[in-house]
């Protein structure tokens, strides 16, 4: 069976939970001959923002460099110049859900996975440092900075929350001068 895909709010969580006073039951049978039915009961689990250690990220940024281009509705991230082989670094701890260059327009792509909520992605690397399924620690070097699928020597930097690109600048550090 085919699952359908929900966009994220708190009224469709809200439907996927029931109402609040009755938990969900699951019903599963042990096998065809078998009459016998095990009843699951499943406590409601509390989804507050505020108490959620998923929700906040202490963020470094990826490499050094001038900022080339802000977020934009075309541009989902953040450009970064910098010179070929230049350090790319994990911007937060996670792992990596994606290492190849099958995303066209992203060249030589990484994608970490943070928590449930975030996700970075850096885009148009020279050389990947990581394999899908290993684990990063914030500030490690996961690439080498290239022009993959681009114009020029640059990083494409960016970070999505529940899947929705969000502007990395909101959650980098300030920039010191």
């Amino acid at each position: 069976p085919k699952a359908f895909k929900l966009p994220y709010s708190e009224q469709t969580l809200a439907q996927l939970k029931g109402p609040a006073d009755t938990p969900p039951v699951l019903t599963a049978r042990a096998d065809a001959a078998s009459e016998r039915v095990a009843k699951i009961d499943i406590e409601p689990q509390p989804q507050s923002a505020e108490s959620n250690p998923d929700e906040r990220i202490d963020w470094i940024w990826p490499t050094q460099g001038k900022v080339l281009e802000g977020f934009t509705e075309s541009s989902k991230g953040v450009d970064i110049a910098g010179k070929t082989g230049q350090a790319v670094l994990a911007s937060a701890p996670g792992k990596v859900v994606y290492s190849g260059s099958g995303l066209r327009g992203y060249g030589n792509l990484i994608i970490i996975k943070h928590n449930d909520t975030y996700l970075s992605a850096y885009a148009h690397n020279s050389k990947l440092l990581m394999k899908e399924g290993q684990t990063v620690t914030r500030g490690q070097k996961i690439a080498e900075m290239g022009n993959t699928d681009a114009s020029q020597i640059k990083l494409h930097f960016e970070i999505r929350k529940h899947g929705k690109p969000v502007d990395p600048l909101q959650h980098l550090p300030a920039i010191s001068k």
